[in-house]
């Protein structure tokens, strides 16, 4: 531990903040926490975190002030260094038992690090301190998202009503559990299409193929996409629409380049007329290449779900989930490259190298992803059939019949392994 402390310093020596930040992620929880707070200090005096800087300046001075360690925790999670936060805000809780402010909060960090069990332990350990919103609602919530059904059960069972301030945390746990009794088969850790509608209503139309066995449980890390892949979610899409019996009217356009393209390529392959999106306009398809991609001036409305109105996204990132969940997701990525977008190659002998964007006008790209050739690459229990499958199975509570749409939830019980 000394040799990688003393490493995480010379990073910082030499000016390379982020590569000290990365180690410290690391180390953070084994560490000595004065020495984690020094190392700490210094990396945000040289990202210049000011608001950092003063917290753990204050716990240098006093190592066992509860205020000073739940600042810094605090810090560390509006910096997005939940992992850092976690032995600040533990030790901060150690120092005042039973802080609802430090208890939530380390829920918080754990939760932005994908640690659903370790917030259920401690909501558990605090119970007598809790209130039921948000506390306990927050404990039922990390139950579900850690894959334990039957406890998430009980635990809502057991809350209040509400005010209207937490009326749509109530709704998201009923509509997920009730959403989770129309699942075929088991809710295991692989279980993706699965778990992606239970937290989402959102049906998944694709899994990846590359490493499901070995750490991605579907799901994709890096992807330069393609044609093929984009006509793939335009194939599936269809098929799910003819086999649930849904006729929209038209397939609207949003504003970005990419949905555009795709929306043009879906427009062909779906028959239908495409139109500009306008907010509100139902009966139709609103197709989206990456909702993370776009502004709040777009998803702000999109949160409004319009009667008819099907939300389909080609590329949902995992890592930072949208602030809408879609309806229908082709895959769940966690960095990707645009068909159309500057693109890394390699040369015959093995250089890297990078080509330019596709730069054609909107509707020639499209038609390539028409007339792009089926992609191959169908993983086990994932064919046309098995999703139809699994459609039909859930078509009762698909699409939602909330008329806010929620954010997207992920990764929940199904871990991947993503780059840090």
């Amino acid at each position: 531990m000394t040799e990688d402390l003393a490493q995480i310093g010379e990073l910082l020596d030499a000016g390379d903040v982020a590569g000290a930040v990365r180690l410290l992620r690391l180390h953070a929880e084994r560490a000595p926490l004065p020495e984690i707070a020094a190392l700490l200090n210094r990396a945000a005096t040289g990202a210049g975190f000011d608001e950092l800087v003063t917290a753990t300046g204050a716990v240098l001075a006093d190592p066992g002030n509860a205020q000073a360690l739940y600042n810094t925790g605090y810090e560390c999670i509006e910096r997005g260094v939940p992992g850092i936060a976690v032995p600040f805000l533990t030790a901060a809780l150690t120092r005042a038992p039973g802080n609802r402010a430090v208890i939530t909060e380390l829920v918080a960090a754990y939760e932005d690090g994908y640690r659903y069990g370790d917030a259920v332990a401690v909501l558990e350990a605090n119970q007598e301190h809790l209130s039921d919103w948000p506390d306990r609602y927050l404990l039922a919530f990390n139950c579900l998202m850690s894959g334990d059904v039957d406890k998430a059960r009980r635990y809502t069972g057991t809350l209040s009503t509400p005010d209207d301030g937490w009326a749509h945390g109530k709704r998201r746990l009923d509509g997920m559990l009730a959403r989770i009794d129309r699942i075929p088969g088991p809710l295991d850790r692989q279980a993706l299409r699965g778990w992606h509608f239970a937290l989402n209503a959102a049906i998944l139309t694709a899994v990846s193929p590359y490493g499901h066995d070995e750490g991605m449980n579907g799901r994709y890390a890096f992807v330069q996409d393609s044609p093929a892949e984009c006509r793939h979610t335009l194939h599936r899409l269809g098929a799910l629409l003819a086999a649930l019996d849904r006729r929209p009217a038209s397939v609207s356009l949003l504003p970005d380049r990419s949905s555009r393209i795709l929306g043009l390529a879906a427009a062909t392959m779906l028959h239908l007329p495409a139109q500009p999106w306008q907010p509100g306009g139902g009966d139709t398809v609103v197709v989206a290449y990456d909702l993370s991609a776009l502004g709040g001036d777009v998803l702000a409305p999109l949160r409004e779900r319009a009667g008819g109105e099907l939300l389909v996204e080609h590329a949902s990132c995992w890592t930072s989930p949208p602030r809408v969940a879609a309806d229908v997701t082709g895959l769940l990525h966690q960095s990707i490259v645009e068909p159309w977008g500057e693109r890394l190659m390699a040369t015959p002998d093995g250089q890297p190298h990078r080509t330019p964007a596709d730069d054609r006008p909107e509707e020639a790209i499209a038609a390539g992803i028409v007339a792009a050739a089926p992609t191959d690459e169908v993983p086990p229990g994932d064919t046309e059939a098995d999703l139809l499958s699994f459609a039909a199975a859930v078509a009762g509570a698909w699409p939602s019949s909330e008329p806010h749409r929620d954010r997207m939830w992920s990764p929940g019980p199904v871990p991947s392994s993503y780059f840090t």
